[in-house]
């Protein structure tokens, strides 16, 4: 049995918070928008990462991560790619159980045909009204199961606004 942390769109941003929900994985994969290397390497000090490139991450990353591929874990082949919109120029292998995309920062997890669709969301800065979140997955043999989880991390500071009047 293996146990992976899936994440996207981290933009450069490892909580605490997503440390913990990773804890115990055998595994990480990454799909884009890591930004920077020092990211990966957080990430590498709870488990090997598997990464591809995201649309925000740029040389030297950029180079050293291809743009979708293919990642089995024990008889399930996973198929990483940043967007969504990209399966038409990159389509999953036939074999491929599990598409795993990022880019929307909205967490889905849906059957489609042929594969399970999983966008863990973001665990990096929170965007419009999204959760931040992430996933995991547990393999055992050619059976997984996957769910999203969402981070409890604090609300945003409100900045006070500028050039209103004093009351």
């Amino acid at each position: 049995m293996t146990e992976l942390g899936i994440v996207a769109d981290t933009h450069d941003l490892v909580r605490p918070e997503l440390l913990d929900a990773l804890a115990g994985v055998d595994a990480i994969l990454h799909a884009g928008d890591v930004c920077r290397a020092a990211t990966l390497a957080a990430l590498e000090a709870l488990a090997p990462v598997t990464a591809v490139r995201g649309n925000n991450d740029r040389e030297p990353l950029a180079a050293a991560l291809p743009e979708a591929r293919a990642v089995q874990v024990e008889d399930v082949v996973l198929w990483l790619c940043h967007d969504a919109a990209d399966l038409e120029r990159l389509p999953p292998p036939a074999a491929a159980s599990v598409v795993v995309v990022g880019h929307s920062h909205r967490p889905v997890l849906r059957e489609t045909p042929g594969y399970l669709l999983l966008n863990p969301g973001s665990p990096g800065r929170r965007r419009f009204s999204l959760p931040v979140s992430c996933a995991r997955m547990t393999v055992d043999g050619d059976r997984f199961d996957a769910r999203l989880l969402e981070l409890a991390v604090a609300p945003p500071k409100r900045r006070p606004r500028r050039g209103g009047r004093e009351r």
